[in-house]
């Protein structure tokens, strides 16, 4: 696997654009997202991932973003 192929870059790859996501604790996959920190976060328990990592993704990637 080429390092700009791992599942969190993948998981990174599909996230929406300047949002706030919520990535499964092994950051492999995004569970939830929002427009807030707070949407993120209150989305992610709903779906049933209590400790997510929540990150605010970019308004465009570069190339040494991920």
């Amino acid at each position: 696997m080429a390092i700009t192929d791992t599942p969190r870059i993948n998981a990174l790859r599909s996230a929406p654009l300047n949002a706030w996501i919520a990535l499964s604790e092994d950051e492999t996959k995004v569970v939830a997202t929002g427009a807030t920190y707070e949407e993120a976060a209150a989305q992610s328990e709903r779906v049933g991932v209590p400790n997510p990592v929540i990150i605010k993704t970019p308004p465009r990637w570069l190339a040494f973003s991920v």
